[in-house]
């Protein structure tokens, strides 16, 4: 992987204190508890800064940014960067003068939070590392990626249940039939019970059946039973006289009626 141009800053901590430390005789690890913590060597702001997959811890002054030292890391965890056993707030760094000269100090942070954000910037520095050099590998060598096979192994076999898929398209595919009307227009049946309604001329009024004139004697009624129709009453002297004229016209008129029609 390339390292990239420019100089990116991860992390900035205005406070932090600087100790010397004395020579680890055994590999059990430093303890903080060994330096002299009330009397730091140097106090003053840290900064770390990235460029490409190094990463660099710069020790510098508060006001003017003088820089007192610093410590290149190409890996976290590693000897560029060791923690201390009894506290999470102390940490061993390797500074470099950049003749090849280095040395081994001991830095302090006052709060807590700054000494884990120092170490969360460190880690996640060097986990995007790791990932670009896993893309870079891949982009190399596209074939040596896993592919994901789909096709039946020698000797597998599959089973369809076919008779529940034939049920389930009879069931969609063939519908309630319909009865198919003989016309445009479908009549109803009539309702149970019902009876055929015969048409019945007035009172007075004769029917014309088969060439003859037939008087209707009865009517029915709703429920079922006859009813003979009113039969007209003859006419007195008086209704005579009064109607005399116009019987007589009517008469006339009504001898030439011809067969084979209602008369009145």
């Amino acid at each position: 992987m390339e390292e990239s141009g420019y100089e990116s800053v991860l992390c900035v901590k205005p406070d932090v204190h600087v100790y010397r430390i004395p020579p680890r005789a055994t590999n059990r690890g430093y303890r903080a508890a060994e330096w002299q913590l009330d009397q730091p060597s140097w106090s003053g702001r840290l900064r770390i800064t990235a460029k490409g997959q190094m990463a660099y811890i710069k020790l510098e002054d508060r006001t003017s940014g003088e820089l007192f030292a610093q410590a290149p890391v190409d890996q976290f965890p590693g000897t560029a960067v060791e923690s201390v056993t009894d506290s999470s707030r102390y940490f061993v760094i390797r500074i470099e003068d950049g003749n090849g000269r280095r040395a081994f100090i001991g830095i302090g942070f006052g709060d807590r939070g700054d000494a884990f954000d120092f170490n969360v910037a460190l880690q996640d520095h060097f986990k995007w590392v790791k990932q670009q050099c896993e893309f870079a590998k891949q982009a190399q060598n596209p074939d040596q990626s896993p592919k994901l096979d789909l096709g039946f192994k020698e000797g597998q076999t599959i089973k369809l249940n076919i008779a529940n898929m034939k049920k389930k398209e009879g069931a969609a595919g063939n519908p309630r039939a319909r009865p198919a009307s003989t016309g445009g227009l479908s009549l109803l049946p009539p309702p149970p019970g019902g009876k055929t309604s015969t048409l019945i001329p007035p009172p007075g009024e004769q029917l014309l059946v088969g060439g003859s004139l037939v008087q209707p004697a009865v009517a029915p009624t709703s429920g079922g039973a006859s009813v003979p129709w009113p039969q007209p009453k003859p006419a007195t002297a008086a209704t005579a006289d009064i109607w005399g004229d116009f019987t007589k016209s009517t008469g006339s008129t009504s001898s030439q009626t011809q067969p084979g029609w209602v008369q009145f």
